[in-house]
Parts: C-alpha cells; sequence; structure tokens
C-alpha cells in the first residue's frame, strides 16, 4: 500500500500542477496528471506482466504444437459429411485463433523496451488488450465446438484426440484470465508482483485525490489564512510549489485531527526542502509555525 509520503508527495504536486496560471482545472488535470506521475509504476507493471506471459506461453508451446498434430485426423473425420461442415468451420475458427495468439506472442516480443516509459507501456498494455480479447474469443469457440461434437457419438475416436489438445490449451487460457485480472485471485503466490502493483497505484490515486478534493474545498479559507499570516504577500504572490505545500499542511494542522502539528509542520518542511527552493523550508516553517498556533 501506498506510504504517507507517496500521498502527500502526489498531492502537493497535483495542487502545483492545478494551480499554475492558465492551467487546466483539477477536473480535467486529473487523468493526465495519473498518467504522468504513474509512467514509471505502469512500465515496470507491463512487463512484470509480460514476463508472466512469456512463462505461461512456454506451457502453451508444446500443447499447441501437439493440436497442430492431431488436427488432420479431426478434419479428415469433419468432412466426411456435409452435415459435419458447421463442426467443422468451428475447428477452422479455433485455428485461426490458435495462430493469431502465437502472431501477438511474437509482436510482444519485438516491442521496444527501450525509451519512454509511457510509450512503452501504452505499447504492452495495447498488445495485452489484444491477447486478452482474443483468449476471450478463443474460449467462446472452443465450447462452442466441444457442444457440436456431443451429438457426433459415432466420431468420438477420431475427435478425441483433438478435444483433448482443445482442453489442455483452455486451461492455458485460464491462467491468462488470472494474468489479465489478478485481484480476482488473491491465493495465487505468482500473482503477486503483478496483484499488488496494480492494487498500490490505484490505492494511491483513491486516497490522493480523497486529500486533494478536501484540500480544495477549503482553499478560500485556507488562502484568507495564510494571506492574515504573511505580511503584504497574498498567497497567489507565494512560488507554487511552497503554496502548495502549506495549503495541504494547513489543511492538516486545522482539519484533519488523525495528524498531529508537528507532524504536518515537519513533514511540509521535508516537502520543501524536495519540491521547493533552498529557502522554501525555512519559510514554509516559518508561515506553519503560525497557522498551528
Amino acid at each position: 500500500m501506498p506510504s504517507r509520503r507517496q500521498i502527500r508527495e502526489s498531492v502537493v504536486q497535483f495542487l502545483y500542477c492545478s494551480d499554475l496560471e492558465g492551467g487546466a482545472s483539477p477536473a480535467s488535470l486529473r487523468e493526465p496528471f495519473w498518467q504522468f506521475i504513474t509512467e514509471s509504476d505502469r512500465k515496470a507493471l507491463v512487463l512484470a506482466t509480460w514476463k508472466t506471459i512469456q512463462h505461461l506461453n512456454l506451457g502453451r508451446e508444446n500443447r499447441h504444437a501437439e493440436y497442430l498434430k492431431r488436427l488432420p485426423i479431426a478434419q479428415a473425420a469433419l468432412r466426411s459429411s456435409e452435415d459435419l461442415e458447421p463442426t467443422a468451420r468451428l475447428l477452422e475458427r479455433i485455428t485461426d485463433l490458435e495462430d493469431r495468439w502465437t502472431d501477438v506472442i511474437v509482436k510482444l516480443s519485438r516491442l521496444n523496451k527501450e525509451g519512454d516509459d509511457d510509450a512503452i507501456s501504452r505499447r504492452f498494455s495495447d498488445s495485452f488488450e489484444d491477447l486478452f480479447s482474443l483468449n476471450r474469443d478463443l474460449t467462446a469457440a472452443r465450447t462452442e465446438f466441444i457442444r457440436s461434437t456431443e451429438d457426433l457419438p459415432k466420431l468420438r475416436p477420431q475427435l478425441e484426440p483433438i478435444l483433448g489438445s482443445i482442453h489442455r490449451l483452455e486451461r492455458i487460457s485460464d491462467r491468462l484470465r488470472m494474468i489479465e485480472r489478478p485481484e480476482d485471485f488473491p491465493d495465487h503466490a505468482e500473482l503477486k508482483k503483478i496483484r499488488d502493483s496494480r492494487a498500490d497505484m490505484e490505492a494511491l490515486r483513491i486516497e490522493t485525490d480523497q486529500v486533494v478534493d478536501a484540500v480544495l474545498s477549503e482553499r478560500e479559507a485556507i488562502d484568507g489564512a495564510l494571506e492574515q499570516i504573511v505580511d503584504n504577500f497574498a498567497p497567489e504572490r507565494i512560488d507554487p510549489i511552497d503554496r502548495a505545500i502549506l495549503r495541504l499542511a494547513t489543511w492538516e494542522i486545522r482539519h484533519n485531527p488523525n495528524v498531529p502539528k508537528p507532524v504536518a509542520i515537519n513533514e511540509a518542511i521535508e516537502l520543501a526542502k524536495k519540491f521547493g527552493t533552498t529557502d522554501s523550508g525555512r519559510f514554509v516553517n516559518g508561515i506553519l509555525d503560525k497557522v498551528s498556533e
């Protein structure tokens, strides 16, 4: 789960971005802000997901080769009668989708893993969605084919091998669905990294947005308090990053009883040292001492 430091740093960055002259409104800023702020995390997540898919595909390769080896016998049996043409077409569709699965894996293996984090994330995410969508189509096609063979007891000996391969390939699809939605499978340790990374990013966004909304709802009162403290220096003239830090800390001091005032001040000073100028820490300290009186 995200730490308090991570949440406060994200809050300050959002308040800063939303307060720049000529900047976007807070509501319209949210999505691009989170796309930017999570770039490196999203890159790490997609690469971890790709590594898990690669491992899964190693198990699929032998099963797919087995399927292709058994395919001609099944095709010959289904071509023995015109009445079996719909079932034959279903098998053709499965074969086509299995080939497309291989093509997507090849495409993923050739994607450039260097350069801009956001571009890497988008490239992989788009290909993942292609694979996940393809997997859903495959499951549907396999299910329909299996059902269609239930009324063909005379062909069972010829179709049994291909049906066995289809069932084994479907188990690979089951695993891919787990990768697509790892949060639905909390007991699977091999998905823990993907599951935790997604949960952490989601939790960071939710908790940050909650604090941001709380600060913005009190901004007029907060700015009024700061204007009374800073002699001849309206809040609008304070450096934007210092202003964001002061607004967050003032809200915590006045409206968040779960955070002791000294803690709010000390953490604000640390934020000022990290994001502000050389004098920001001392300036923020002096203002917040008076806010906390």
